[in-house]
């Protein structure tokens, strides 16, 4: 990993990380501000989950792609889907207009979530799906959904937030269809954190312009028992204060 993104210890950080939610959701373009605990995340997860399993009828071994940013509706997504079983193929914004290298990846997909400016960029390939979805990431529905998607913000409602029966996922299990394994990828968020010098109760600040892989902002934080603040159109002559306000401990920006 590039020494660009080993984290900034903040030292002298004021309050107490652990005291925080898990997941926290800043856009300085807008001041939108959303903070979800690890009970709130994991009730969006089970609804995703559901929507997956129940809505869709999809179960382990299916293949989901996924274009979202960092966000904690990509939190959801990524984490419902795993927790049925399911494949995730995660395309960060900057492999847009580049070939898929994956086994399969110009064949239909069992579920597409994309965001609608990515829908509507003509650099993207967004794959085929039997079932797609947009995810908005604004506060509200989407004014509009073009003819065959469905408004993720608005169907995942309709599932309930129980946890579903969660699949007994093995280590060996294919977490992405380029048959990167649920134990794998565990194994890198591991080492990443190690890398990174993470801690349980820290509080990381992510640049989301900068880490789109969620291995990094979401994988990494959570194997480490820290806290994630994810800033959408960073404002960086503003970092200071938005270290102190929101209680980080750790910085990954560039």
């Amino acid at each position: 990993m590039a020494a660009s993104s080993t984290p900034m210890t903040v030292t002298g950080a004021a309050g107490h990380p652990e005291d925080r939610g898990l997941l926290t959701c800043l856009d300085d373009a807008t001041g939108e501000r959303v903070e979800l605990t690890a009970p709130q995340l994991g009730s969006w997860a089970a609804r995703s989950a559901s929507l997956l399993r129940d809505g869709c009828g999809l179960g382990p071994g299916s293949r989901v792609a996924v274009l979202l940013p960092p966000h904690w509706r990509t939190a959801a997504v990524l984490i419902g889907a795993w927790s049925v079983g399911m494949a995730v193929s995660f395309r960060p914004r900057a492999t847009a207009g580049l070939p898929v290298l994956e086994p399969g990846g110009d064949q239909p997909y069992d579920a597409v979530f994309v965001t609608p400016e990515r829908l509507d960029d003509w650099l993207e390939d967004v794959p085929l799906g039997t079932h797609r979805y947009l995810v908005p990431t604004g506060p509200a529905p989407l004014a509009e959904v073009p003819l065959g998607w469905l408004d993720w913000s608005t169907e995942v409602l309709r599932h309930t937030d129980i946890p579903p029966d969660y699949t007994a996922v093995r280590p060996w299990d294919p977490a992405s269809p380029d048959g990167t394994s649920y134990g794998e990828w565990r194994q890198l968020a591991s080492a990443i954190a190690e890398q990174l010098d993470l801690r349980a109760g820290d509080r990381l600040l992510v640049d989301a312009a900068e880490h789109e892989q969620p291995v990094k902002w979401l994988l990494a934080p959570l194997a480490a028992g820290a806290s994630v603040v994810i800033c959408a159109n960073l404002d960086r002559s503003k970092l200071a204060a938005r270290i102190e306000t929101e209680q980080v401990t750790r910085v990954l920006s560039k």
